[in-house]
């Protein structure tokens, strides 16, 4: 009979995305995760495989939450601009919790180039998000609050860059408040753009 796992799978998967997030995936090692995660080494193997099928598995748990908490904040919103607006918010103070900017920039910078799996992932969360963002943009557009002279899937597109941005910034030492002056700026271009 084999042994029970001494640990919860998401619980450890939460800590080597952390590690590899914090480190890179280069950087980061079998033992460096075996001892962030506090699992031992065959566990490792047996639960999530290699280093890459780890780092894989850890690109797919931080979609479902990064995707999961950009659904509360849109579906939060009375509006489409606050629901903008708020998301710009979390990617500017996000990072107080998580310093190391985004997962995904971070994975696709490293990884993607040379790496035809993480591109792959990067891609799908990519165009997930993308989608997410439009359908937002559309409800604005619906409601009169945005311009329909774009499309919403361009504006979803545009948005979904400009927030990329916005999480770089945030890891500079420009301010707060000039960052939030972007976001203000973006939302009023989505109001007035002929």
């Amino acid at each position: 009979m084999g042994r029970n796992k001494e640990f919860e799978e998401e619980a450890v998967l939460q800590k080597a995305m952390e590690l590899f997030w914090k480190q890179g995936y280069e950087k980061t090692s079998m033992s460096d995760l075996v001892e962030y995660m506090g699992i031992h080494r065959k566990s490792l193997y047996d639960t999530f495989g290699d280093k890459h099928t780890l780092y894989l598995k850890t690109i797919d748990y931080y979609t479902v939450c990064i995707s999961e908490r950009l659904k509360t904040v849109i579906l939060k919103a009375e509006t489409a601009s606050k629901g903008i607006k708020d998301l710009f918010t979390f990617m500017i103070n996000g990072t107080k919790e998580r310093p190391w900017g985004c997962f995904i920039v971070n994975a696709a910078t490293e990884l993607a180039l040379r790496d035809k799996e993480v591109e792959e992932k990067i891609e799908a969360v990519f165009a997930q998000t993308e989608k997410i963002l439009g359908e937002l943009v559309r409800k604005g557009q619906v409601s009169g609050e945005f311009s329909r002279e774009i499309s919403a899937e361009a504006l979803g597109k545009i948005l979904h860059c400009t927030l990329l941005g916005i999480r770089v910034y945030a890891r500079t030492s420009m301010s707060k408040e000039k960052l939030n002056c972007l976001a203000d700026d973006f939302i009023l271009l989505l109001k007035i753009v002929n």
